[in-house]
Order: C-alpha cells, then structure tokens, then sequence
C-alpha cells in the first residue's frame, strides 16, 4: 500500500512540474523539426556570410536541419517582417542586423511611415553573432594621419572636404554625418550606388575620405589612403594597431554593422537560452571560422541582455542623429 501511495504521489509531483514547466518539456525536446533561418539579405553579402556560418553550426549542435531562407527586399523588412509574424515556438529565428532592425526603422518612424512590425514588441534578442568594424580612410593628400589632424584640416576648410558613401541613409554616410555633428565640422557628402565604387573614389584621390570596410587596408599598406581610425568603441581584432575614435578624443564613438539571432515574440525562455547557449560555443574564442572568409566578419556572442541594451542605445544614437542632421532617405 505504501509503495502505491508513493508512486502516486511521484506521479502527481510529476505531472505538477509538467504543468507549471510547459517551457522547461517544451526546450528539453527542442528541435524536433527543422528550423527556418531567416537572412533578410541576398546571398552573397558580409550578412550572409555570417548568418550560413552561424546556420550550419548551429545545425550540427542541435541535431536538426536548419534552413537559411534569404529573404531580401525593402530595406529587409520583408524577411524581418515575416520573422515577427512567424509563431514563437523557436523554429523560426532571424539574422538581424543594426541597418534594418534599427536604422531603417528610425527613417521610417521619422517619416511617419508604418511598418507591418514593431522591432521592439515583436521580435525578442537571442545573442549577437558577428560584427563588421568601419575604418575611417583619408586620402594622403589630404594630410592626415589621426584624426587630431583631420578635425583640424577640416576646421580649417569649412565645405570643401568630401566624403563618399554607398547611399544616402547607410551606415557608411551616418558614422561621418555622426562624426560632423559631434565635433562641429562642416563635411560633404557624394553618395554612390556601392561601397566599391565610393572606396574607389577615396583611393583614386577624387573624394577625400570614407568610413569603409576591409577593402580600404590594402589601399593603406599600398600607401594610398591613411586608415586614421576604427569606429568600433574598442579596437578591431583584424587590425589591434588601429586606434579607435574614442582614444582619439571623439568621446563615445562606436559604429560598426551587426548582425545578431533574434525570434518572434512569445518564444519560450528555455529556447532563447538554449539558442543562445549553442551560439555562445559556437562563438567562442578557438571555435574555428571555417566558412568564413570575409575579412570583414568578426565572430562574436553577447547574452540576449547584452544585445538588448545594443539594441537600445542604438535607437537612441541614431533617433537623434538622424533628426538632428535632417537626413532623409531619397
């Protein structure tokens, strides 16, 4: 009698915690089917690249097939959008990154514009996966080798020093906007169609600075630019010996492009913790970068906190730069 009121009783404690833990059974099968990965990108770019990396390991730990779906269009809010109204059961999650998830939506808050989400009720952070460092290169004729120097040049020459971009609201054009506006500097600005072509007309000597990628440090070792800086708040690790905006005087200063795991609203806490667990090891120092070639990715995890706080200050840098220089998107 006494064993069958024990087992009854471990039964019912059983059934208790299945109950009060749907998250908890839920996460200790998680995955069963495939999971979708949406990279609201075209093939090919420093986001794809990043987020196939991510996807095939992240299929290797969990055991089941993840499925990258690259979903480009409207300034990636076609793929962000279909993440946000996806169902949160953890077999949907997004690469998002800093120009559609926060700059994009800045514009269009400022040009009373609705979008067919809300970035910040509809999709919840998971971990950063991998950041892309801005160099801030100076043709040599201009004369500067810091950017002590170029503030001063520029100061000396209200109007007449240009700086290319790849169009008009990226992140290439708003890390110079963001540099004017912090030391008062009056600067011109000539939007391409590409980050090629605008990296082209710095080395060229046509246009006298950028805030470009990898393809302007060849240029330096060639002697045809002067790499004066990194946008990052701390320094690149492709390249330690380049100091940052912030240790040149250009206080709090951290521009760089990420791409980050994010899910649908409503996805159970033990799958982001179990998400973001798999991507920290993925992550980690010694993991191995096999897939990934590009120079301009940099692996890196944060916790889904850490990210979140990102996030926000974010919106917050770009919100008030975007208004207070009267940037528009063409």
């Amino acid at each position: 009698m006494k064993t069958t009121q024990n087992a009854a009783a471990a039964f019912m404690l059983s059934a208790a915690l299945s109950l009060a833990l749907p998250g908890a059974a839920q996460a200790q099968a998680y995955p069963v089917k495939p999971v979708r990965y949406i990279i609201p990108f075209a093939p090919a770019g420093t986001g794809d690249v990043c987020g196939r990396f991510h996807a095939q390991k992240l299929q290797e730990r969990l055991g089941q097939p993840v499925v990258i779906e690259n979903r480009a269009g409207a300034n990636q809010a076609i793929g962000i959008e279909a993440a946000a109204k996806a169902p949160g059961d953890g077999y949907t999650i997004l690469q998002a990154a800093l120009s559609g998830v926060v700059i994009n939506t800045v514009f269009a808050n400022i040009a009373g514009q609705k979008l067919p989400y809300d970035v910040q009720k509809d999709l919840v952070p998971i971990s950063m996966v991998c950041t892309s460092p801005l160099y801030l290169g100076v043709h040599v004729s201009v004369g500067a080798k810091n950017v002590k120097e170029l503030i001063a040049i520029a100061r000396a020459k209200p109007g007449k020093l240009t700086y290319s971009s790849n169009g008009v609201g990226g992140l290439q054009h708003l890390a110079v906007a963001l540099f004017a506006q912090r030391m008062n500097l009056d600067l011109v600005h000539v939007p391409y169609k590409s980050g090629a072509q605008s990296t082209t007309d710095v080395v060229s000597g046509v246009i006298d600075m950028l805030f470009g990628g990898s393809l302007l440090l060849p240029q330096a070792k060639a002697g045809k630019v002067n790499i004066v800086a990194v946008g990052n708040l701390k320094r690149a690790g492709a390249t330690p010996e380049v100091p940052t905006m912030d240790e040149q005087g250009v206080t709090g200063f951290d521009v760089m492009s990420w791409f980050a795991l994010m899910a649908p609203t409503g996805t159970p806490r033990p799958i982001i913790d179990r998400l973001h667990r798999e991507t920290e090891a993925i992550l980690r120092p010694g993991a191995g970068r096999e897939g990934v070639a590009n120079n301009d990715v940099e692996l890196v995890s944060s916790t889904p906190a850490e990210l979140a706080e990102r996030i926000r200050g974010d919106f917050q840098v770009w919100n008030k730069t975007i208004r207070e220089t009267g940037i528009r998107l063409e």
